[in-house]
C-alpha cells in the first residue's frame, strides 16, 4: 500500500507529467509507478484524451528531422521525436544486440554519450555547431531492448556559445546526465562545405 494514496484527479495530473518528461511510458509502467491497475490507467489515459503508446510515438514522430539545421539524419544517434530549435529535443534509442560490451551485456556507454550530445548539437539553430566540452554522468546500466528517451535543454547561451543540459531516462528512471558546451562556427568566407 503506497504512503499516500492521490485522488483521481491528482494521479491524472501526474500521469500528464509522467508522460511530458517520458511519452514512451508503457501503461504497464505506468501501473507501476502509480500502484494502480493497468485498466485504471487505460481509463486516465481515455479520459485525457491521451492515446496509446504506439500512436503516441506516430503523432510524435511526424515531426520528424525537417527542422534541424546543424546535422545531416544519419549524424543523429536514436530517433529524433521532438525538436524545438533554439530551445529543447527529445530523441529515443532503443538498445540493439550490437550496442552490448560482450561480457557485462551492458549498453556500451558511447553510445548513450552520442544520443545526448548529438542531441545538443540538434537543437542549436546554427548551421555549424560543435561540441567543445562535456561533463557526463552515467547513472546506471542500461540493458538490451530498454527505450533511452533523451531531451536536450540550452540553459545558457553567450554570443555562440550554449551550455545544453541532457537528461536520458529509461521509463522514469534517470541512467545519463550530461551537460555540453556547444558553440556555433562559421566557415571562412568564400569556402564551401
Amino acid at each position: 500500500m503506497p504512503e499516500c494514496i492521490l485522488s483521481r484527479e491528482q494521479r491524472r495530473n501526474k500521469l500528464l507529467a509522467e508522460l511530458e518528461i517520458n511519452p514512451f511510458l508503457t501503461d504497464e509502467e505506468l501501473a507501476a509507478v502509480f500502484d494502480v491497475s493497468v485498466q485504471t490507467i487505460r481509463l486516465d489515459r481515455l479520459a485525457l484524451g491521451i492515446p496509446e503508446l504506439r500512436q503516441r510515438v506516430r503523432n510524435i514522430a511526424q515531426d520528424g528531422f525537417g527542422m534541424v539545421r546543424s546535422l545531416v539524419e544519419t549524424e543523429l544517434v536514436g530517433e529524433l521525436l521532438d525538436l524545438e530549435l533554439g530551445r529543447s529535443g527529445l530523441s529515443v534509442l532503443v538498445i540493439t544486440p550490437d550496442m552490448l560490451l560482450a561480457k557485462s551485456k551492458v549498453a556500451r556507454g558511447h553510445y548513450l554519450f552520442a544520443q545526448a550530445n548529438s542531441l545538443a548539437v540538434a537543437v542549436i539553430d546554427a548551421d555549424e555547431v560543435l561540441t567543445g566540452s562535456a561533463r557526463v554522468r552515467f547513472k546506471r546500466p542500461v540493458y538490451l531492448h530498454e527505450r533511452v528517451v533523451a531531451k536536450a535543454t540550452i540553459k545558457v547561451r553567450k554570443g555562440n556559445t550554449y551550455l545544453v543540459s541532457v537528461r536520458s531516462r529509461v521509463g522514469s528512471e534517470l541512467v545519463f546526465k550530461g551537460q555540453f558546451v556547444v558553440s556555433v562556427i562559421n566557415s571562412p568566407k568564400g569556402e564551401e562545405a
